[in-house]
């Protein structure tokens, strides 16, 4: 091969921080953790010992600065699994009270995706709060690979998330979510704008105690907040408040003709 042609290509390597075991150590430390917190066979003293050394080897790729040492995040971490646990627990308890087609508690942990998409949303906004790099992200995106849902891990989700099937949602960075929430597939609470500019600014709505949002719903803005206990009903656009108790709708006209045989 040309060496012509190698050395243009690694011209364009220009970022010396892209490894890609990075990704992939990831997602085997996410699926770790998962089973360390949930399946009954696996030994959570061993595991946590395996998560440790794992977490290790995370911190040497994607701490490259010198001033913010990585490792010390895991003990600060590990003290906040039990509390997370607890916040599943309960987000599992929604998925069994609110969908019918749900036969058992064990359904849910094992088949659900949009349990799982909480899961590990939950799991990757601790290292988001602490200001680990890149591993939140890199959480968030699995959990879209396997499920189909985006939450980004900066979003302020409540207690007793019900996330039904998941495909399709979009939760933004600064989404806040407040508890005893249910949403279906293809909601978006989303930005009205991407600009550069407004990183660290909210951009995203705010979502009240007991709001229920039916599928392919858009809400968007930093200043738009659903009041609590208000239906957001399937396919509508907002991107203005709601006051509390209220009923949302899309009125579009259907209309069904039945065609006689010739």
């Amino acid at each position: 091969m040309s060496k012509e042609i190698i050395q243009a290509i690694e011209r364009q390597k220009e970022n010396p921080n892209i490894k890609y075991r990075l990704k992939v150590k990831t997602e085997e430390f996410t699926d770790l953790l998962f089973h360390t917190l949930f399946d009954a066979e696996t030994s959570v003293e061993k595991n946590l010992q395996k998560l440790e050394t794992l977490f290790e080897e995370l911190a040497e790729i994607a701490c490259w600065k010198p001033e913010k040492p990585c490792k010390e995040l895991w003990n600060i971490y590990v003290k906040k699994l039990p509390t997370i646990l607890e916040k599943l627990n309960k987000d599992a308890k929604a998925f069994l009270d609110n969908d019918p087609a749900a036969n058992s508690i064990e359904e849910v942990y094992l088949s659900y995706p949009g349990f799982f998409a909480i899961v590990i949303y939950r799991l990757s906004h601790e290292f988001y709060k602490v200001g680990m790099p890149l591993i939140p992200r890199l959480m968030s995106e699995y959990a879209h690979f396997i499920t189909g849902a985006d939450i980004n891990p900066g979003a302020q989700i409540g207690e007793s998330f019900f996330l039904d099937h998941a495909t399709g949602t979009v939760i933004g960075e600064t989404t806040i979510i407040k508890d005893n929430v249910k949403m279906y597939q293809g909601v978006t609470l989303g930005a009205l704008s991407v600009a550069r500019n407004l990183r660290h600014k909210k951009r995203h709505p705010t979502v009240e105690d007991n709001v229920v949002i039916y599928a392919n719903a858009t809400i968007l803005g930093s200043e738009t907040i659903i009041g609590a206990n208000s239906i957001i009903g399937g396919n509508t656009w907002i991107t203005a408040s709601v006051l509390p108790n209220s009923l949302v709708t899309n009125t579009s006209k259907v209309e069904i003709k039945t065609v006689k045989n010739v």
